[in-house]
């Protein structure tokens, strides 16, 4: 709870609204044994200094909060022990108070300032996660006690200069601050609650007419209340003068975030998850991942997440076929999941789609500039999608469109959303790949095989022999083979001219205001993003199969069959749960198991000749899979961070991760 100066009227509305309520003794109790942790400057300027010393002195007390002294709280404890002070910045309000207090209270004074002299400097709470001191604390001195811990909790730390208001120039400690543990504290006024670093300003100028605020932790929630009236005049200004509707400022944290420092990226690095622990990322990956993000890369203040490669299922021995839905299944019964959800797989280019309420909720969450538009659209290496800046603006508009008539706005409490998707056609970003690879394959293939089996043809017409005939047989295989490739990639190709030409396929609703959406199930995915179906957006068909039951699971398989005969890629199994761990970890997020000709553009026109077939048969999964938990850890590790409204340079620890981990040495065509 921040700075209160006095303020018990908006004290007692916090708790309030915090779920406490008031005892005999005067202490406050939360029903959940919640604490509450004052940060100080509890007396000065305010009206009733008494009652709010009363208040937190029983409370902790009676073992229902903590609390840390202010500088203001220890100069009227000096007063009242008899060292000579000057009775400014609202102390002569409290020792007026205090006299009055006296005549129904006696001895309260004296016991006021005995219960803040035995106030800690700061708190280490949480296991380390958590320090609270009333002006700050450094990481060097987290957890220390000496005369120095405790001058700077009280005060912080000076430039030894004096603004224009003759008030001393603080050195902005939190700028620098680089700890492990999220420091709460109050001292300087700021108009909303002020994160940077990992630190947070908790001091919101109640007394000042601003609110009295506090962080709900482990949440990071914040609750506020306005003050009631303008109960002093600050020394210098702090409340924002009005912009008449303008452009939102952007916060402390959005000012630093507009330089990078290279060293956060560069190096050998490890990164702790949540999910996976530490995922080391080696220093030559991180080199190479630093020169794709430099040349090519984005405005890094949208790249807060960087989807995960994927693992195929296990190598099939059903003949013909090289991956198989019975494989899928028996890999997550195997890791003791009950239930998947098979999501058909598109044949388009993954995309990572953030869209905005509007061009203010991009500048407040992102800190872009006015004119950088209401959302983007990027690869999966961290590339702007669409060249044309037009095209873009239209495509997010359909976007943005189907997230309002869905009232995803309204339910889901927030004006921006990520989304992760499947862009098509798979020519719209990758026409020059096709052009260059895969379109000449078919090509060459196309006419050197059909001029062979031609001449093959004539020449065993003219001389009947077994080995000229088997030579034309293969030949002619081989030619269908290589027209079955042109036809698997042609399916997946044509011209875009307009926006009206794309189709967006979504299936993880991944964040939005404040949180991410990974703790729920992928059928609530489905069900969510089905309700944007319209227009180019597209829903992602899927059935849930129990693997407890051979008819559902029989049914699955099926389902993929016709998929795939049909032309499709084929499908992605996913636990029905968006994070797994199994006895042996972390589970895979998702694994796919593609269709036979759409293998044909992954490994060859003639990929399911016997031969071949038995060779591919011999592919390893290790490394893919390990690859593939390590970015998925690291990418629900970097919105997450976004989420707590981490610095842009530890979202970007993790997003750098996962695409320097994409430089290992594995097999592409998994």
């Amino acid at each position: 709870i921040g700075d209160v100066h006095g303020c018990f009227d908006e004290l007692t509305c916090l708790l309030t609204d915090l779920g406490y309520s008031a005892r005999e003794d005067y202490s406050w109790h939360h029903p959940e044994g919640r604490k509450m942790v004052f940060v100080g400057d509890l007396v000065d300027r305010g009206p009733r200094s008494p009652e709010v010393v009363r208040l937190v002195m029983e409370s902790i007390r009676a073992g229902s909060a903590l609390g840390v002294p202010g500088n203001h709280d220890v100069k009227f404890m000096r007063q009242v022990f008899g060292k000579k002070v000057q009775l400014t910045h609202g102390l002569d309000k409290t020792v007026e108070q205090y006299a009055a207090w006296e005549l129904q209270h006696p001895g309260a004074t004296r016991q006021a300032a005995e219960f803040i002299d035995r106030l800690v400097s700061h708190y280490v709470l949480d296991g380390g996660r958590l320090v609270v001191a009333h002006a700050g604390m450094k990481e060097s001195m987290q957890g220390r006690g000496s005369g120095g811990v405790r001058e700077f909790a009280l005060y912080g730390e000076t430039t030894g200069e004096t603004d224009e208001f003759g008030l001393p120039v603080r050195h902005n400690w939190a700028a620098e601050y680089r700890g492990a543990a999220t420091v709460v504290y109050g001292h300087t006024p700021v108009p909303q609650p002020e994160w940077l670093n990992r630190t947070l300003d908790i001091d919101t100028g109640c007394v000042f007419g601003g609110q009295l605020s506090a962080l709900r932790w482990p949440e990071r929630e914040i609750i506020s209340v306005p003050a009631q009236a303008t109960h002093a005049e600050p020394g210098r200004p702090f409340l924002p003068a009005d912009t008449d509707g303008g452009a939102p400022g952007l916060t402390a944290q959005q000012e630093q975030d507009q330089l990078l420092d290279l060293s956060d990226v560069m190096g050998k690095r490890g990164v702790e998850t949540r999910l996976h622990g530490r995922v080391t990322v080696p220093a030559e990956n991180a080199a190479a991942a630093l020169e794709l993000m430099s040349r090519f890369a984005l405005d890094p203040r949208w790249l807060i997440y960087l989807p995960p490669t994927m693992s195929p299922c296990g190598t099939s021995q059903e003949e013909g076929l090289l991956e198989h839905p019975a494989e899928a299944f028996a890999y997550f019964q195997q890791a003791g999941v009950a239930r998947v959800i098979c999501e058909e797989k598109h044949m388009g280019s993954r995309a990572v789609v953030i869209v905005c309420q509007d061009a203010a909720a991009a500048r407040r969450t992102f800190g872009v500039e006015e004119d950088a538009g209401a959302g983007v659209c990027y690869t999966r290496t961290g590339r702007r999608f669409f060249d044309d800046d037009a095209l873009e603006t239209a495509f997010l508009d359909e976007v943005r469109n189907a997230v309002t008539r869905a009232g995803l706005w309204e339910e889901l409490r927030t004006d921006w959303l990520c989304l992760d998707c499947e862009l098509m056609p798979w020519s719209a970003k990758a026409q020059e790949l096709i052009r260059r690879q895969y379109a000449p394959v078919g090509a060459a293939a196309a006419a050197t095989l059909s001029d062979a089996e031609e001449a093959l043809a004539r020449a065993a017409a003219w001389l009947p022999n077994p080995e000229i005939t088997a030579l034309h047989e293969r030949t002619a295989a081989r030619r269908r083979m290589a027209a079955d490739y042109t036809a698997a990639c042609r399916r997946y190709c044509w011209p875009v001219r307009s926006v009206s030409d794309l189709k967006l396929a979504p299936f993880h609703l991944l964040a939005g205001q404040g949180e991410t959406y990974v703790s729920r199930p992928h059928d609530w995915h489905m069900a969510m993003l089905a309700r944007l179906e319209g227009g180019i957006v597209m829903a992602t068909a899927h059935q849930t199969v129990d693997l407890s039951d051979p008819g559902s699971m029989a049914a699955g398989i099926r389902w993929w069959e016709e998929l795939t005969a049909r032309g499709g890629e084929g499908m992605v199994v996913k636990p029905m749960d968006f994070i797994t761990t199994g006895t042996r970890g972390l589970v895979q997020p998702a694994v796919k198991c593609r269709g036979r000709e759409y293998l044909r553009i992954i490994y060859g026109p003639e990929y399911t000749l016997p031969e071949n077939l038995n060779r591919l048969r011999s592919r390893g999964l290790q490394k893919k899979r390990s690859l593939a938990l390590r970015e998925f850890s690291l990418g629900i590790e970097s919105l997450e961070r976004f989420a707590r409204r981490e610095p842009l340079r530890r979202v970007h620890e993790a997003v750098f991760g996962v695409l320097a981990l994409e430089s290992e040495p594995v097999d592409p065509r998994l």
